[in-house]
């Protein structure tokens, strides 16, 4: 029929997603395959449903307005359905229904939702996302419309993600693919504090979980299955995307340029972590950070700070109390100025004296020296230091000296023994802070954690890591600024006298 126009998700990944019957269906995969596409078409399906309310989620609010996102990708498909666009407060209106787009970059943000009730929920791009985040919206997923409410959500594969973890048994934990015969397929769970009780069927759950469900069950006199939640997953490849391979082919060259492990996840949709026998940082022990319960030291507050001009690099403060990193300062360019009351701010803050403080004095550094009297400057190149943690000793009973190549070399590797011993911890409101516009920081040390790789010793035996410029090939071209600051925090275990005095 002649101006007519006709929307249909492809087949393959598309068709699957907008198929599922699940109350939470989540679709993720490779790049490219057509996730945002499909989120956008589900809230289409009700428009012409009175009462209908669909909210359309991610972390921050650039992410929604970037070329290419979210806003853009709406307009090209709702402008065919003569829906009524308000930029100015992200919203769509379809006539009966509308679609707002929001935010929530931090977890008190939840808290604006509190008695919504949303028939449709999407997350684009969950990992971004907090777990409370996403449960605490669940809550908020209800319906008076006659619509069953729902959730759909997509993500790229983060093997380091809390996400990883609930699609565990959609995913092999030997290869890292999604496991086809379980593609789609339906799984139940409710949800006891930090625990998630699974079943392969109502009955399942309901069974597990009747030791909580019983007393609100029989207070209120409710079905129990209306307690528990219906949960899949769909994974996705780029091949089923035609339309994409059709105009931008070169799309699939983009994504091979990548570094093996970014490669295996965007490209191949590969939810397992690539290690290193050569990774400074061991990767459970350093994922620990994260989860650990136990409490670390605390004897003392310091203060670290990796410093960049106006380049590519962050500038990125980090408070520590004791061996806990519990805030955290990213400014993406930065002016002596800015450093100067950035570090200050921190110190008057948490009350660290100067001598506390480490910054690296290589490059815009030296902005710093001079103007925060006392501060310990960093230099990356400098000889070792002397390391009361190391007993060894020659034929004549003299100390060992330290066989590293730089003070930069030392403190990785004294910072890598240490995170496999269980020393340090990252708070949850740092992990959960944003990086950037597409990373929590937790993604962030874990992206970075693949860069810091031993190299070959020198002809001199010293221990080295590899070079910033290879680095940056593990790290998507970028310098590991959060973990030079993270380093440098074993400098403060150090005596401030460096091993060339020593040995002259």
């Amino acid at each position: 029929m002649s101006g007519v126009n006709i929307i249909r998700p492809q087949p393959g990944y598309q068709m699957d997603f907008l198929s599922s019957s699940a109350d939470v269906c989540i679709g993720g995969g490779s790049a490219g395959v057509g996730k945002t596409y499909s989120l956008l078409l589900e809230p289409l399906r009700h428009k012409d449903v009175e009462g209908f309310g669909s909210v359309i989620f991610r972390r921050t609010s650039p992410q929604i307005r970037n070329e290419g996102g979210l806003w853009d990708t709406s307009m090209q498909l709702y402008n065919l359905v003569g829906a009524n666009a308000k930029e100015s407060v992200l919203t769509w209106d379809f006539g009966k229904t509308k679609l707002k787009f929001s935010h929530l970059q931090h977890e008190k943000d939840i808290y604006d939702w509190q008695g919504a009730q949303i028939p449709f929920i999407g997350f684009d791009e969950l990992t971004h996302f907090t777990k409370k985040m996403f449960f605490y919206l669940l809550t908020r997923n209800r319906s008076v419309c006659g619509v069953n409410p729902y959730v759909r959500a997509t993500c790229n594969p983060d093997p380091d993600s809390w996400l990883a973890d609930i699609l565990e048994w959609w995913i092999d934990q030997e290869t890292g693919y999604a496991i086809p015969e379980r593609a789609g397929k339906i799984r139940y769970l409710v949800v006891d504090g930090d625990k998630i009780i699974w079943g392969d069927s109502y009955d399942e759950v309901i069974k597990k979980a009747w030791y909580m469900l019983e007393p609100i069950v029989k207070k209120g006199g409710i079905n129990p299955k209306d307690l528990i939640k219906s949960f899949t997953f769909i994974p996705g490849d780029i091949y089923d995307n035609k339309k994409l391979l059709e105009t931008n082919p070169a799309y699939i060259g983009n994504l091979m340029a990548q570094d093996d492990a970014t490669k295996a996840a965007l490209l191949h949709g590969n939810w397992k972590q690539a290690l290193s026998k050569d990774d400074i940082y061991n990767y459970d022990a350093f994922k620990g950070m994260f989860v650990n319960k136990y409490e670390v030291d605390k004897s003392e507050r310091y203060i670290t700070a990796d410093i960049a001009g106006k380049g590519s690099d962050m500038f990125v403060v980090g408070y520590w109390d004791g061996y806990l990193l519990a805030d955290l300062l990213v400014m993406p360019k930065s002016n002596g100025k800015q450093i100067i009351e950035g570090i200050e701010a921190f110190a008057k803050k948490y009350k660290v004296q100067n001598h506390n403080i480490a910054f690296d004095n290589d490059g815009v550094g030296q902005f710093v020296d001079g103007f925060i009297v006392g501060a310990r400057e960093f230099n990356n190149g400098s000889s070792p230091m002397e390391d009361p943690d190391n007993k060894a000793k020659d034929a004549n009973g003299n100390p060992v000296k330290p066989n590293y190549f730089n003070l930069k070399t030392q403190c990785y590797y004294r910072s890598g023994d240490n995170v496999g011993k269980g020393k340090y911890a990252i708070s949850e409101d740092v992990a959960n802070m944003m990086y950037n516009n597409t990373q929590t920081v937790r993604q962030r040390f874990m992206q970075e954690r693949r860069a810091i790789k031993r190299a070959k010793a020198d002809m001199d035996g010293k221990l080295r890591i590899i070079g910033k410029d290879e680095m940056k090939t593990f790290n998507n071209g970028q310098s590991p600024d959060l973990l030079d600051m993270f380093m440098m925090r074993e400098v403060f275990n150090l005596t401030h006298k460096p091993w060339k005095k020593f040995w002259a």
